[in-house]
């Protein structure tokens, strides 16, 4: 019996001997930073137990420190979601733990109001999903199944020159033109079509490999640019339609959602926020939202002439004239067309 005693009190020691020598790592990190704002991070044991050495990374790729903690500098990482990790050394042992963080822009955006220069007729049938702007002529892209197409306008006058269908499995989205093709998205069914520009002879279909949806699409003379309807930005391989990188678009508070149409303007990408009416100017390097322009008085301005009866009939499609630097947007289902000067305020 006492034997028994002995063996038991010998075991219940060395549990409490083993729970005694558990390492307990802390990672120290905060959840967000503006990237202006020098990241520290840091290793501490709970009860103090001594620490070998420690590696921490960013992404997966290392960070040079030195002991336990390391202060880095993100003024040129990308905006949004990241990984912060430490690869820890103790006892012949090693172990890593990692937290999430988010990297914010390192100040609000400019805020700009709108100046009509030119008003121009716009078809009001059109469920405007695209805007291109190229060669004196504007292409669109329109949606709903049934009522998707692309086709090519007069701008003055808004004549339509040139037009194809949509098969009405597909909801059509944005649409860019790009080495003599126009590249067109589709919602929901996860592939893109590649058109001849000439002829809108189809040539071939694409899927979407990561992204979510289809939504806006531009291009900054070597990518395709697209969004899926969070705060992603893809960037593609306009051959092969492959998505190779992404930004994510924040400000100094939070990421922003909804991207819509899309157009490349002066290394900055504009994009509509769906059923916002409202550009964004998101830096296309790091993600920042460089600014906002509020253009609730185009609604306004339709308004006096048309009864906007969906809530989905706001301001989408945005085409730019790089040759005369004229800016042009409309919206769904709108009657007019709008050249606009964007003012900071």
């Amino acid at each position: 019996m006492l034997n028994k005693t002995i063996i038991k009190l010998f075991a219940i020691a060395l549990v409490l001997s083993s729970c005694n020598s558990e390492y307990k790592f802390i990672l120290n990190s905060p959840k967000k930073i503006q990237s202006n704002k020098a990241l520290k991070i840091s290793i501490s044991e709970k009860d103090n137990k001594a620490i070998d050495s420690v590696v921490f990374s960013i992404d997966n790729k290392k960070v040079v420190s030195n002991g336990n903690s390391v202060e880095i500098d993100i003024n040129n990482y990308k905006l949004g979601k990241h990984t912060v990790s430490a690869l820890i050394f103790y006892t012949d042992k090693t172990e890593k733990i990692s937290n999430p963080i988010y990297f914010l822009a390192d100040a609000g955006p400019d805020v700009y109001t709108v100046k009509i220069i030119n008003t121009y007729p716009h078809d009001q049938k059109a469920y405007t999903q695209g805007l291109e702007y190229h060669n004196g002529f504007l292409y669109e892209g329109t949606g709903r199944n049934g009522t998707s197409y692309i086709r090519k306008v007069e701008l003055k006058t808004g004549k339509v020159l040139q037009q194809e269908d949509l098969d009405k499995a597909y909801f059509g989205e944005g649409i860019t033109i790009f080495n003599n093709k126009i590249h067109q998205l589709t919602w929901q069914a996860g592939k893109g079509i590649v058109y001849d520009l000439d002829t809108f002879k189809k040539e071939k279909e694409f899927k979407y490999a990561k992204s979510i949806e289809g939504w806006g699409l531009t291009h900054n003379g070597e990518k395709l640019i697209k969004t899926d309807g969070t705060e992603r930005i893809w960037f593609l391989n306009p051959e092969t339609h492959n998505e190779e990188t992404y930004i994510e678009a924040y400000t100094n508070k939070r990421k922003v959602e909804k991207l819509n149409e899309l157009e490349f303007v002066n290394g900055l990408i504009y994009a509509n926020v769906w059923q916002q009416n409202s550009i964004l100017m998101v830096n296309s390097i790091n993600g920042k939202v460089e600014g906002v322009a509020n253009l609730n008085a185009l609604k306004i301005e339709i308004e006096k002439t048309q009864k906007l009866v969906d809530q989905d009939e706001v301001l989408n499609g945005i085409a730019y004239d790089k040759e005369n630097n004229r800016l042009f947007v409309t919206g769904k289902h709108w009657s007019k067309l709008y050249e606009i000067e964007l003012i900071k305020k």
